[in-house]
């Protein structure tokens, strides 16, 4: 199982399916009008099951790739494509999807999520693949997500729900005074799309003070880094994207920001039903 989650994972889980019903209502008339195909792809698919240790013992979720294949109302997906990069966890994700649900067309993919958004895209690309409507779901615990694999799915008919590690991962790497490793900007760089100084003249300011020694010039961080940082992907996604939701932000039960959960899309009409389900999980969230 995944050792992971909460109860905002669980909301997380929630936002993602509740949106997947009213995907799936609308779908269920234009698919048969325009003889669409349906799919589901999942970067980051996990075991299928999430492990929690709490206070009276273990909390076990059932995870967003065996809830999402559970939906048969109003119809289930044409297609179910999951990845899973550990290989233990793709052979329990197999047993929890492929083979409890003989019927439906399902394949686990033991991969990275960054091959396989190319390899969708190309797909998508193709004379089957324009065919297909993909409402996909990026689930990273870490950066390990590359902004290349996005930039490929610009034009592309997928609807994107992606889970965006502002606390858990880019304000980690942004040392408060500037003198981050070149091994860190280069990850932030790969994750962001942006060069080792877009990422520093974003993030930091100087401003130089009279010492006993004379002036010197300090760098420091920006205040509100995390939110800064959501600020920023947001807008980034927007490049690739017509539109992107609010955020639903993910907080530890100390109120420390830990993800920012977007949805993006090229439809108006799908933005509006995803804000309307993160609005009504954010409230339930404080």
């Amino acid at each position: 199982m995944n050792q992971f989650g909460g109860d905002w994972t669980k909301h997380k889980i929630n936002i993602l399916v509740e949106y997947a019903h009213a995907y799936m209502t609308i779908m269920n008339v234009h698919a048969a009008k325009y003889n669409w195909k349906l799919l589901y792809f999942d970067g980051f698919a996990g075991s299928g099951l999430i492990e929690k240790e709490g206070a009276y013992g273990k909390d076990v979720t059932v995870g967003a790739a065996r809830r999402i294949v559970e939906m048969s109302d109003p119809r289930p997906f044409d297609t179910y494509y999951f990845v899973e990069k550990d290989p233990q966890n793709a052979i329990l994700l197999s047993e929890r999807t492929k083979d409890s649900f003989p019927t439906k067309n399902i394949e686990v993919k033991q991969s990275d999520c960054n091959d396989e958004l190319r390899n969708l895209a190309s797909f998508l690309n193709s004379v089957n693949g324009k065919k297909h409507k993909v409402l996909a779901y990026i689930d990273p615990c870490g950066m390990q997500l590359e902004w290349n694999s996005l930039q490929i799915l610009k034009n592309l008919s997928v609807d994107l729900w992606i889970l965006v590690p502002t606390g858990m991962g880019v304000n980690r790497l942004l040392v408060n005074d500037g003198n981050i490793s070149d091994a860190w900007l280069d990850k932030l760089s790969t994750f962001l799309g942006m060069t080792h100084q877009e990422i520093k003249d974003y993030f930091y300011k100087s401003k130089t003070l009279n010492t006993l020694f004379g002036e010197e010039t300090i760098t420091y961080k920006e205040e509100d880094a995390i939110n800064k940082s959501a600020l920023l992907y947001r807008e980034r996604l927007q490049d690739i994207f017509k539109k992107v939701t609010e955020p639903f932000i993910l907080k530890t039960p100390n109120n420390a920001i830990l993800y920012h959960f977007f949805m993006a899309s090229n439809n108006d009409s799908a933005i509006n039903i995803a804000n309307s389900v993160i609005k009504k999980y954010s409230k339930l969230s404080f």
